[in-house]
């Protein structure tokens, strides 16, 4: 395995477990605003590809370990995903951020309803915008914080040869 490969999946590994680590711990009920803390900081400093990764994983790890319903995936998955493509579009956080909002806030918070009727077996229970103030507002949150710790961190050199590193120049 290459030394570039091998330092992509140390610092995803690193993401993984701040994001497993972090997103219990500064939960509101029904609200993951860490999740998406970390997913625009993944997809500014990862790339589309590799945020998606860290929050399936995360959501994976997350159902598994503490017991949460698949929300976990659908609530990060498309938000991580939105964040880096937006990112790499437009390459300013902002662009990110409304990448996580529209990801998780609305086709997160949209897909769940399926997925939950699916999961509980029972539709009676739900109904389509259920999850979507929740949704918006955890992302809204978490991007916002992401904003101001990317202000904090976008200097930093570790974390430009980070963000190099995923984008291909680092060499």
């Amino acid at each position: 395995m290459g030394n570039h490969k091998l330092q992509k999946l140390t610092y995803l590994s690193m993401m993984i477990a701040l994001d497993v680590v972090l997103s219990p711990l500064f939960r509101v009920e029904g609200m993951a605003p860490m999740s998406s803390v970390m997913n625009v900081l993944a997809g500014v400093l990862m790339g589309p590809f590799y945020a998606t990764v860290m929050a399936f994983v995360c959501g994976v790890i997350r159902m598994t370990l503490l017991g949460i319903p698949p929300l976990a995936l659908t609530g990060a998955v498309f938000g991580a995903a939105l964040a880096g493509i937006a990112y790499r579009v437009r390459p300013v956080v902002p662009a990110a951020m409304i990448g996580e909002i529209l990801g998780t806030g609305i086709v997160g918070s949209l897909l769940s309803y399926p997925v939950m009727v699916w999961f509980t077996g029972s539709s009676h229970d739900f109904y389509w915008l259920m999850y979507t103030p929740r949704f918006i507002g955890a992302a809204c949150i978490g991007s916002v914080v992401a904003f101001l710790l990317w202000q904090k961190a976008k200097n930093i050199p570790a974390i430009r040869k980070i963000q190099r590193l995923f984008q291909g120049e680092e060499k």
